[in-house]
């Protein structure tokens, strides 16, 4: 079992910063990739970012493009998702997710442990 517990979520205006980050902890060794996904109300659970935990390799959603970066501390088993000029449009339940197996990077059904999600809020 991995434990992913997400948090620095909150209240922002457009235009300002978040950084997320997502502890791991149990059986840490047994994922090799971490995923941030996002939901919106009403909307399917949407991939945001993706990073290797041994090469770093990222890939991301071209809605975050050039404004989301995501990283990692292997030392503390944790990701991070930094968010610039946040948009009302980037409001959404951000969650972590880890990555035991397969190649499937881009959807939910890719990755096998769920923190329990953080809610951002983007006002105009």
């Amino acid at each position: 079992q991995v434990h992913l517990v997400e948090s620095g979520g909150g209240l922002v205006q457009a235009g300002d910063s978040l950084r997320l980050s997502c502890a791991a902890s149990g059986r840490t060794f047994s994922s090799y990739a971490m995923g941030w996904f996002r939901q919106a109300p009403g909307k399917d659970r949407r991939f945001v970012a993706t990073i290797n935990w041994s090469d770093g390799s990222t890939s991301y959603a071209d809605s975050v493009k050039g404004r989301f970066t995501i990283s990692r501390d292997n030392a503390k088993n944790t990701v991070y998702l930094q968010m610039n000029s946040l948009k009302p449009e980037d409001t959404a339940v951000y969650y972590c997710a880890a990555k035991t197996s397969g190649t499937v990077y881009f959807y939910p059904r890719g990755y096998d442990y769920w923190g329990q999600g953080t809610q951002v809020t983007v006002s105009s």
